[in-house]
């Protein structure tokens, strides 16, 4: 089974307009399905899963859109502690957090420090993240390091930029599987690092239709396929 699942939650606007609901009703929907789905995300052993829930791109939807969004990631943070706690899952939210409103990274602060010390089941929630952000702030920080004399540039290496990328939260910051909702087949500048070896899994259901056979389908699939990193079998 894979480490580390990351799923891009593609679909929730083009549900509700299937299913002649509003937007916000969308999100809403999708919002609910994560929260569905959490201990399912985690019933075969899975230890970390990353969840793409706003790229730095959506600050360009529709203002009244980005603002409900925002209320709900909010809501979401202050209302789901108990339910964390209980379960053991560590919070941990990844992305520039310059953008985000002072009250939802209150709301943030407070889930990562009530759960920071669980081990076995991780939530990473991507909220105002880019890959080539990621890769930028991991290479800006090595620069630093380098300009200071903490590190010479011949110690520069794939493991130096991994533990300056946002996933060094994680004890396995690259998925084994990433999953694309809605059909969309791209990863749409999430985990450009992290996915170089991922397997790529694009079902056509909608994110608030995904439920616990697809995603039970996904891991099949997942285990069927032969993973080489580059090497003959």
């Amino acid at each position: 089974m894979p480490k580390h699942v990351a799923i891009i939650l593609d679909g929730n606007r083009r549900w509700a307009k299937k299913e002649g609901l509003t937007i916000p009703e969308g999100h809403e929907a999708g919002g609910r399905r994560v929260l569905e789905m959490i201990m399912d995300f985690f019933s075969v052993g899975i230890n970390t899963v990353s969840l793409f829930v706003f790229s730095t791109e959506n600050w360009r939807r529709p203002e009244d859109e980005v603002n409900y969004l925002m209320d709900m990631f909010k809501f979401f943070s202050k209302t789901e502690i108990p339910f964390f706690q209980r379960n053991k899952i560590k919070i941990s939210v990844i992305g520039n957090r310059l953008n985000i409103p002072t009250s939802l990274l209150e709301g943030i602060q407070e889930i990562e420090e009530a759960t920071k010390n669980y081990e076995g089941k991780q939530i990473i929630m991507a909220v105002d993240y880019s890959g080539r952000f990621d890769i930028l702030q991991a290479c800006k920080s090595l620069a630093e390091k380098t300009k200071k004399g903490l590190i010479q540039v011949e110690d520069i290496n794939e493991k130096l930029i991994e533990n300056e990328l946002m996933t060094k939260c994680s004890e396995f910051p690259n998925p084994d599987l990433l999953i694309r909702t809605s059909g969309e087949q791209r990863i749409s500048n999430f985990f450009l690092w992290q996915s170089a070896y991922t397997e790529l899994y694009f079902p056509t259901v909608q994110w608030p239709d995904f439920s616990k056979a697809e995603y039970f389908e996904a891991l099949t699939w997942y285990q069927q396929r032969q993973r080489r990193f580059g090497r003959r079998v």
